[in-house]
């Protein structure tokens, strides 16, 4: 990747969640999350340029008003990739970096950690991460799981404990996948070209579908951990981490 390389960020912020509704706009430590991942994302020097993608006029306006660049995209998107490659119609660009709305507690490491396989390994379509995790929240089936070949590469994304321990001796591996992708414009492009795999609707994990076409997904390890904002508890959770930090 050389250095003239052009790196665009984006935030797909949709306010109709389900599990936990207008959960990009809840507030956090007195601002909105989708202020808090955004502040903390742009800390990564590598990223050109970074914009929240939304199909809310009210997450435009609370943006807007904290001069955060917005752009509106279509209500009718089933997931984050497909807004993500509405954005890259409107922007040049050659790797785009998909930053979930709900992850306030994104460090730069993650982004870094996200963009270096496109350095190191030449033929690097798309990226994402890994963090280790205890066979407990293995069990967990809102905590999406992930293994991997010795090259770095995803052999399978699972909301299943995988890979299972026959034995019971305590030994498997498990690592949480962290929801953040790269992407080099062409697969975001062939992506929005493929129907819904068969796995992907069976797990309703999209990064499923590259799987199923062939395409290898390499998979960084990070130690730094998140929390993705799924459940009112998560939200908690980020507050008093937070308030900690503050607090030091």
């Amino acid at each position: 990747m050389s250095s003239s390389t052009e790196i665009v960020g984006v935030i797909p912020a949709r306010l109709g969640s389900t599990r936990l509704p207008r959960k990009v706009l809840r507030e956090i430590r007195g601002r909105p999350m989708v202020q808090h991942v955004f502040e903390r994302a742009q800390r990564c020097k590598r990223l050109t340029k970074l914009v929240v993608a939304t199909d809310s006029d009210e997450v435009a306006d609370v943006c807007q008003r904290r001069d955060i660049p917005v752009e509106m995209t279509s209500p009718l998107h089933p997931s984050g990739t497909d807004r993500l490659f509405e954005v890259i119609t409107h922007h040049s660009g050659d790797i785009f970096v998909n930053i979930q709305g709900d992850e306030p507690l994104i460090d730069p490491a993650h982004l870094d950690a996200l963009l270096t396989p496109f350095e190191e390994h030449a033929g690097t379509e798309v990226s994402t991460l890994r963090i280790a995790i205890t066979t407990e929240e293995a069990r967990n089936p809102n905590v999406v799981k992930v293994v991997c070949d010795e090259s770095g590469h995803a052999l399978y994304f699972s909301r299943w404990p995988i890979p299972f321990d026959r034995d019971e001796k305590g030994r498997a591996p498990y690592y949480k996948h962290v929801g953040l992708y790269a992407y080099r414009r062409r697969a975001l492009e062939q992506f929005h070209g493929w129907l819904p795999s068969k796995l992907d609707v069976s797990e309703r994990l999209e990064q499923l579908r590259y799987l199923e076409h062939g395409v290898r997904i390499f998979v960084a390890e990070t130690t730094v951990p998140t929390v993705g904002v799924d459940t009112e508890e998560d939200l908690r959770a980020v507050e008093e981490i937070l308030r900690r930090c503050e607090a030091a």
